[in-house]
């Protein structure tokens, strides 16, 4: 692996200044641009094919295969899932502290070629798996944990450098056009387009192809693929490595949030000054002074211990108003962030319990088997479809409704996202219970081309909401924690797929089993469905009434320079008033 002059990058790379592999100030001609950036969305693509390839199909095999509950298959996807994103802050920290995206994506991109290349031995080795059901007994035995070790340890591999590549990739390739230049500047919007593309591309290949191969072909083939490609995509971003711009890493926004939370916690029996003007840098600010969670702005009081010039630079003793202000709107976030959640609880449900529902309907055109993995086709086919729906007529509409530049804000996306969620579970239960009747007193198996209006409903809820949540995020974040905002964003998702499993271990032990069966014809599967539906409309009232009172970054600091300017024309206007009361009174006394 060619690796980055650190030391000369260092030397070279001040203040966000990008650099070649040997830290000199970059040659465009011979660096970055749509070449360099080609190579980087190789190694996404593959990341893309794997996961999507392994989590779309995996609940069949845990299922049929090992033999596990239903609830219990359901769970591990999700945990996988669930850890993959979560990791993404992981990945987002390193890159951002010490290793700079280039060599963090390197090296966990090199992690996930381990974690598949693992996954592809545990699928493949028979001794791996638990001998075939008894077809006359109906008896099966389920996979023994020594059994369960080498994959949970291939999966949880690569859930650790599929985190790392997720939170960097997209930023790495950014940094390969300059936002100063206009010629690149527009390449790079172009370039996120495409980033988009190659993760739809990649996901598609991956439900179709690879979904197909595992089921009739077999699973070391497919994840052997998978595992092919991403050392495949791992050799590209290597080999590309002279034609990279490379940016120094600034320090993580996370140690900023930990610090202004130690110091305020450390200093919370002190009292407040007098005058906010007391605090730490107040005049240099970059963001003004609120007085929303005031608790934390004893973090910039200078108290004994940094009375000392250089111990009022020391961040550990003190913090600035900035950086205060900087954690307070961070902290903003969180109610809104608690109400994403459930959205991506309900969309985990189209990894899991939809693609089980498919094995037991007739998936059948003419003497053609459709996999039950490949009717994740439909979900992706809606994102694309009601994405670029969104932009093209959507978003015009409503520029005209609301005259409002954006048509909708980031929070109404989010809105009619849950909304739509809410409706997917409707239609899940509606069709499971069509399903399971049909099946028990007609003995009759419906098509499965039933379950495409919850995929297309879910997906279309996808649309509006992971643009929403994305712009909602970066926008209202702190220009220092920009870098963060992503992993913010990941964690809902991380968040949604522990949220689901929780709820799945809950629902299973409430029931005693009786809901969430392997054989769904024997369990109330539309009854959970019924649950995530109640549980979303709670959820989107919640949220309702945190957007309500949530204050947009850009008006909330529009609205206190307006304050300052009215403060400021009021103290002209008084000063006016007492000079012209003073000229009065030296004229009488003449």
């Amino acid at each position: 692996m060619v690796l980055v002059d650190n030391h000369a990058a260092k030397d070279g790379a001040e203040d966000g200044t990008l650099v070649d592999f040997r830290g000199n100030p970059v040659d465009k001609s011979r660096t970055g641009g749509w070449l360099a950036a080609g190579l980087i969305l190789g190694t996404e693509l593959s990341e893309r094919i794997c996961v999507m390839g392994i989590s779309m199909n995996l609940v069949t095999y845990l299922v049929g295969d090992l033999h596990l509950p239903a609830s219990k298959s359901a769970n591990i996807v999700t945990n996988f899932m669930g850890t993959l994103n979560l990791l993404g802050l992981l990945g987002g920290f390193l890159a951002d502290a010490k290793l700079g995206r280039y060599l963090t994506v390197a090296i966990f991109a090199s992690i996930a070629a381990l974690g598949v290349t693992l996954l592809t031995l545990a699928t493949s080795i028979r001794s791996m798996k638990p001998p075939e059901c008894d077809s006359r007994k109906g008896h099966c035995i389920a996979a023994s944990s020594q059994q369960l070790a080498l994959l949970y340890t291939a999966l949880y591999t690569l859930a650790l450098g599929g985190g790392g590549i997720k939170s960097n990739v997209s930023g790495f390739g950014s940094d390969q056009f300059d936002p100063s230049d206009p010629k690149e500047n527009k390449s790079m919007i172009y370039f996120f387009n495409r980033f988009y593309f190659c993760i739809s591309l990649g996901s598609l290949f991956a439900v179709t192809v690879l979904v197909y191969l595992q089921d009739n072909v077999g699973r070391g083939w497919g994840y052997g693929i998978s595992a092919g490609t991403m050392v495949l995509g791992v050799a590209v971003l290597i080999g590309g490595t002279t034609f990279y711009r490379f940016k120094k890493p600034q320090g993580s926004p996370l140690t900023i949030i930990w610090r202004v939370l130690f110091l305020a916690w450390r200093k919370r029996k002190l009292s407040y000054p007098s005058d906010p003007a007391f605090l730490n840098e107040y005049h240099n600010a970059k963001v003004p002074h609120t007085h929303m969670l005031r608790c934390l702005d004893k973090a910039a009081i200078i108290d004994d211990s940094a009375t000392a010039n250089e111990n009022s630079k020391n961040r550990w003793i003190v913090s600035t108003v900035t950086e205060v202000e900087e954690v307070k709107m961070v902290l903003k976030l969180i109610p809104i962030w608690s109400t994403c959640i459930l959205f991506w609880t309900v969309y985990s449900q189209m990894n899991t319990f939809t693609i089980e529902q498919a094995t037991f309907m007739n998936r059948n055109v003419g003497n053609f088997a459709i996999p039950a993995g490949s009717f994740s086709f439909f979900l992706f086919i809606s994102i694309l479809l009601f994405t670029s729906v969104n932009e093209r007529v959507t978003v015009r509409i409503a520029r005209r409704l609301t005259h409002n530049i954006q048509g909708l804000t980031s929070l109404q996306r989010v809105g009619i996202g849950l909304v739509l969620s809410v409706a997917g579970m409707v239609a899940s239960a509606l069709v499971e219970r069509l399903r399971r009747d049909r099946a028990i007193h007609d003995n009759f198996k419906i098509r499965a081309f039933w379950l495409v209006p919850q995929f297309f409903i879910v997906g279309a809820g996808e649309a509006f909401a992971y643009v929403g949540q994305l712009e909602f995020f970066i926008r209202e974040a702190p220009e220092g924690m920009k870098s963060m905002s992503t992993g913010l964003f990941l964690s809902t998702l991380s968040m949604g797929y522990f949220v689901s499993s929780l709820l799945v271990s809950l629902v299973t032990k409430v029931t005693k089993r009786s809901w969430l069966k392997s054989n769904l014809n024997k369990g109330k599967l539309d009854l959970f469905y019924w649950l995530l539906a109640v549980l979303g409309v709670i959820n989107f009232l919640v949220f309702i009434v945190f957007s309500m009172r949530h204050q947009y970054k850009v008006k909330h600091l529009s609205s206190l320079e307006d304050s300052k300017e009215e403060l400021k024309d009021w103290k002209d206007l008084t000063l006016s008033n007492k000079e012209k009361k003073l000229g009065a009174e030296e004229k009488e006394e003449a």
